[in-house]
């Protein structure tokens, strides 16, 4: 008889809540609440894998362990609860959460779990690493020190990224996101492209591969997908292996670029699971642990160590009914190294992208660009604040033209900056050309 069969023997035999030391790899569930499971008898760590064994299906559900209540651990199954019961076996597979990695990712969807869902067939990976990354060491990190082109006009030009920066995408529901993610996945030069699609609709995650990214943009791009209809644990699961895949290709010394869809998702996820586990609700029901979570993600990105190899990221933040001050908002702006916020008003206006050049910002633009760069992109966003505070003054015919300089500029040049703002969605404007058009904008 095999060790693990002698095991269940003696497991099954037990009547009592607490299995003895020699067993501790295995347990048994004691009680089912919501979404969690507990299980006695067995000792893991929080992050550890677990199976539980339903009887008389010969089936088992792959599970993880979210906190503990005493003597007895707290699981949260990666699927569904389907055909659990009290005493079913639970057996401890891994100690930590790890995923697959290796080149022939490039070209493919995957779920959380790092299995492909396009229907190609498996996956030759070639090594494991731990889902959960250490922390890299600040002073080890290399610096921000190129431009990232990302082939849409009014970022190159008046919010320049750098390689290895990480900037947030923040708006409302339903104000162009997605289309400007599709503009920068296929516009931004990078070597890899990994694409992170949690929490949101199905039907965009076929949408993306297919009409977005497209035969040839798959090539050099990996897709992580887990929509809104699966459990909170496969959400943080992908969330965590859309960043090991991208630490995988930057350890290579590629250029690699996240777009990654959406971080309020995620905060979602965790907040289901801590609230699960009985921890006590912040602000709008969000638990201690999401504002623990969201750093450690967004600080996986970055330049690599000793500047090898690169992650430039751009995170989808939803504000939940256009509240710039939401907390995962707040929490974004304050950990990224910029933002680019997006305007309700401009979008139902059709300027698309509907980039709204106040409060947007790139923390890394003046140490990159030279200094008559960066001057224009000051004047152009002064020009369209000045134009933006007083817009109601000025449409009303209350504003007596020649009683403010600046102001009377900005009128004069609104439409030239409007036209500057525009791109169509299909279009790719490279860096020179965008800041050429920066300057002749100012310049007329």
């Amino acid at each position: 008889m095999r060790a693990s069969d002698t095991f269940v023997s003696e497991l099954q035999n037990l009547s009592g809540d607490l299995l003895p030391v020699a067993n501790e790899r295995l347990g048994r569930v004691t009680r089912v609440v919501g979404m969690t499971i507990e299980a006695s008898g067995i000792s893991a760590e929080i992050g550890a894998q677990c199976e539980i064994e339903i009887d008389g299906k010969h089936r088992s559900i792959d599970a993880e362990v979210i906190g503990f209540d005493g003597q007895k651990i707290v699981l949260m199954p990666v699927h569904f609860l389907d055909g659990i019961k009290a005493g079913c076996l639970v057996r401890l597979i891994h100690s930590e959460s790890a995923c697959s990695v290796g080149d022939a990712l490039l070209g493919r969807v995957v779920n959380g779990l790092g299995e492909p869902i396009d229907g190609r067939g498996d996956i030759n990976y070639e090594s494991q690493v731990p889902l959960d990354s250490h922390s890299v060491n600040p002073m080890a990190r290399g610096a921000i020190t190129e431009v990232l082109d990302t082939g849409v006009k009014s970022i190159n030009g008046c919010l320049t990224f750098g390689k290895g920066q990480r900037a947030g995408l923040i708006a409302g529901s339903g104000v162009g996101k997605s289309v400007l993610m599709a503009m920068l996945t296929r516009n931004t030069e990078a070597d890899v492209v990994v694409i992170g699609l949690i929490g949101e609709r199905g039907r965009e995650v076929q949408e993306f591969v297919k009409k977005t990214l497209g035969d040839d943009g798959l090539k050099k791009a990996v897709v992580v997908a887990a929509p809104v209809d699966l459990s909170p644990v496969m959400r943080i699961k992908a969330a965590k292996l859309t960043h090991s895949v991208a630490e995988y290709f930057c350890s290579k010394g590629k250029n690699v670029l996240l777009l990654f869809d959406s971080l309020t998702r995620v905060a979602h996820a965790q907040r289901e699971i801590g609230l699960a586990v009985g921890e006590p609700p912040t602000t709008k029901g969000y638990t201690p642990s999401v504002f623990s979570l969201l750093p450690k993600l967004i600080e996986r990105a970055g330049v690599g160590p000793g500047g090898v190899g690169s992650i430039s990221a751009f995170y989808t933040v939803l504000a939940e009914g256009d509240d710039r001050a939401d907390p995962i908002v707040d929490l974004s702006r304050a950990t990224l190294d910029g933002q680019i916020m997006l305007s309700r008003a401009l979008a139902d206006a059709a300027h698309y992208p509907a980039i709204d050049l106040e409060g947007s910002i790139s923390r890394v633009a003046s140490s990159l660009i030279p200094a008559d760069h960066f001057t224009a992109a000051q004047k152009l966003r002064k020009y369209w604040s000045l134009y933006v505070q007083k817009q109601d003054l000025i449409q009303v015919g209350a504003y007596t033209p020649n009683t403010d300089p600046d102001l009377d500029e900005a009128i004069r040049l609104k439409p030239m900056i409007d036209d500057f703002l525009r791109q169509d969605s299909a279009e790719a404007i490279d860096l020179k050309d965008s800041v050429d058009s920066l300057h002749k904008v100012i310049m007329s």
